[in-house]
């Protein structure tokens, strides 16, 4: 676990710009205002789970519309200078995003409501991927929760637990990644998820956020939402298509996870970082 002040020192670090995003990006955060003292810890990495927004965004079937990015201006002015400006438009859930607690749970929290404390964190990655390619729905269960703690140490309460399926390799091939791409369909979807004795495992050890490389929580098959109604029931958020897992270490990362703060939302866009140690 970073101490608190390296973990306040990232935090300022990315607040003041720093433009790394990819894995193997390094050093200091550009010269500026306010920003010339603040430093990653020395020989981090900032890796950018976060996939962009734009047409080929991955939505929940049933949506009735996608990303849409228009243009307001985008040119000279009269003034002679050059201006820009879009407007944009998005379901809550779709894409890189937050799956706040209300979103199945009555009474829990909204997408502006979820404490940063279980947005920033230690991070873990139960990697599932070799038996998600045998199976394209599987279920993660307690024993690959009780696997990964003998391989790797126990998951400590408010830890960011990342379920990497391998899914991210299909993105955003609609088809691949869903199993299904008719628009309002979403009756034979196949991709993996968690099973409910894994997210009962999850909520046991008092985990902070569950985050995961596909569309969703619940596998694809899912009539249930099981995992939704168990953990999101926890007021635990999750975090669905997150990009680049296979990025991450099995522990040691900090993830950063920081979504549009929509009033009274049920989830929203996630902008998601993870930083790695020297």
């Amino acid at each position: 676990m970073r101490t608190l002040i390296t973990t306040i020192l990232v935090l300022a670090a990315l607040s003041a710009g720093c433009a790394a995003e990819q894995a193997g990006a390094r050093g200091n955060t550009p010269g500026g205002a306010g920003a010339r003292d603040i430093r990653l810890p020395e020989g981090a990495r900032l890796v950018d789970l976060t996939y962009p927004f734009d047409d080929k965004t991955i939505y929940w079937p049933t949506a009735t519309t996608g990303f849409t990015h228009g243009t307001v201006h985008h040119g000279k002015t009269e003034g002679g200078y050059f201006y820009s400006a879009y407007t944009l438009c998005a379901p809550e859930h779709g894409g890189t995003h937050l799956d706040a607690p209300i979103h199945f749970a009555e009474g829990k929290s909204t997408a502006d409501a979820v404490p940063l404390s279980r947005l920033v964190g230690s991070a873990v990655v139960v990697d599932v991927s070799a038996a998600a390619a045998r199976d394209s729905d599987y279920l993660v269960t307690l024993a690959d929760i009780e696997a990964f703690e003998r391989a790797h140490g126990a998951i400590e309460p408010r830890t960011i637990v990342m379920i990497r399926t391998g899914w991210g390799a299909r993105w955003p091939d609609k088809k691949r990644y869903l199993g299904d791409d008719r628009p309002g369909h979403a009756e034979a979807l196949h991709f993996p998820g968690i099973g409910e004795d894994a997210a009962r495992a999850l909520i046991e050890r008092n985990v902070g956020a569950v985050g995961i490389d596909t569309a969703s929580i619940d596998h694809g098959p899912s009539r249930s939402f099981m995992a939704h109604r168990a953990l999101l029931g926890a007021d635990i958020p999750a975090f669905e298509n997150v990009a680049s897992l296979e990025s991450l270490p099995p522990r040691g990362a900090l993830v950063i996870a920081l979504p549009m703060k929509i009033r009274a939302g049920s989830g929203g866009p996630l902008r998601i970082v993870a930083v790695l140690p020297p």
